[in-house]
């Protein structure tokens, strides 16, 4: 059984019943006015599904059913009544009991690092500091130590409260970097950064362990690892020993491949797929010991996604917020807002803008983004529409 959170939007639950031969036109017709949490189960027997059928009725959830799936939709304390395993037939107390894990928790949420907590109530301002050659965005601009502190003071200032420094790019077609002259890289710019500013939460935006191990030395308390664990499985273990906090982003294929369209084929359904994989990470992760309270999903806007993809991903981006942990979006200058508004990737800021205001929207919380000033007000006024009224 795979209990897979969409968004509730009528778009994600069409795009389940796509991914199962329907018909477009029944598809839009059945979502019509669906509202709530929404998941989609599959991999459950015939009868689990015939016992669905009253007991939704009975609970007043909404149900759409097919040969060995399932979307199951309504509020949460609908849902909430469901979740009580105890209380349900056997056949579907299974489903029961992953229901009431896949619903997110209630509340203000944290992230734990290895030098305290983040409160991720509101928007939080992740800024980027490329020491690269050759990012797709700023590659050679912060070559030396005095250029990275100058922009990093421009980051603060323009409304960062988290610094995340990567020495090795990911765009399409990068060569791997060895982690030694990763490290040279990172480490005098984390160095100089925790001495210059004490108080501001310091990321390393790295896939090597030894890399992660060496930034958290020089000041780091969180790792970004754009491929989740899979490159360097060790770089979990990292995390676990120094409390760090992690960043666990989606994407497929290996190194200097990652942002490419080898990967692509969804099977229809990118925004189902994504969490699927990402909730399969975020496990992979509690096995060896990273405490939930210190993962944060990243969608991987732009990784093995085509634009149309990852709008698609935008869109229904509570379908990942569903998981339960805080979620980064990296939507900063990427070629799907170039595809969008025709601009170029230093004249992409307004569009990054946009589209940081609609992640809010969907509950996304951490905004990683090469220019703070220019996402700050968006952000300001998405979270004074959809916050609580004065």
């Amino acid at each position: 059984m795979i209990v897979t959170p969409l968004s509730g939007r009528p778009a994600a639950v069409r795009d389940a019943l796509l991914s199962h031969g329907w018909e477009g036109d029944l598809a839009r017709l059945t979502v019509g006015g669906l509202d709530g949490a929404a998941f989609h189960v599959t991999g459950i027997d015939a009868h689990v599904v015939e016992t669905m059928v009253p007991l939704a009725a009975r609970l007043g959830l909404e149900l759409v059913t097919g040969e060995h799936w399932l979307i199951l939709i309504g509020g949460r304390s609908r849902l909430g009544a469901f979740a009580r395993p105890w209380l349900q037939p056997e056949a579907v107390q299974e489903l029961a009991t992953a229901i009431g894990m896949a619903l997110p928790p209630e509340g203000e949420q944290i992230w734990r690092h290895a030098r305290g907590t983040l409160g991720v109530g509101r928007a939080v301002i992740v800024g980027v500091i490329n020491v690269t050659p050759d990012s797709f965005a700023d590659g050679g601009k912060l070559l030396s130590v005095d250029a990275a502190l100058r922009h990093a003071d421009a980051l603060l200032e323009g409304g960062a409260t988290v610094l995340d420094v990567g020495g090795e790019s990911t765009r399409p077609g990068a060569s791997a970097v060895p982690a030694d002259v990763e490290c040279g890289r990172i480490v005098p710019v984390l160095e100089a950064l925790a001495r210059r500013h004490a108080n501001v939460p310091l990321s390393v935006d790295t896939v090597h362990a030894m890399t992660a191990t060496a930034a958290i030395a020089a000041g780091a308390c969180i790792v970004n690892d754009v491929t989740a664990g899979r490159h360097d499985r060790s770089l979990l273990q990292v995390v676990v020993e120094h409390g760090a906090g992690v960043v666990l982003s989606h994407s497929r294929g290996p190194l200097g491949r990652l942002a490419s369209y080898d990967a692509v084929d969804y099977g229809g359904d990118v925004t189902g797929s994504v969490v699927r994989e990402l909730h399969d990470a975020m496990g992979a992760a509690l096995a060896v010991g990273v405490p939930a309270a210190a993962i944060v999903l990243d969608p991987g806007f732009g990784f093995s996604k085509t634009p149309p993809q990852s709008l698609a991903v935008l869109n229904q981006l509570d379908a990942v917020v569903a998981l339960g942990r805080p979620v980064l979006v990296g939507v900063s200058r990427k070629r799907f807002l170039g595809e969008a508004t025709g601009r170029p990737v230093d004249d992409r800021d307004r569009a990054t803008a946009a589209a940081c205001a609609l992640a809010f929207e969907r509950g996304a919380r951490l905004f990683r983004v090469h220019d703070a000033a220019a996402v700050r007000d968006a952000l300001a006024v998405a979270e004074a529409v959809t916050g609580p009224a004065a």
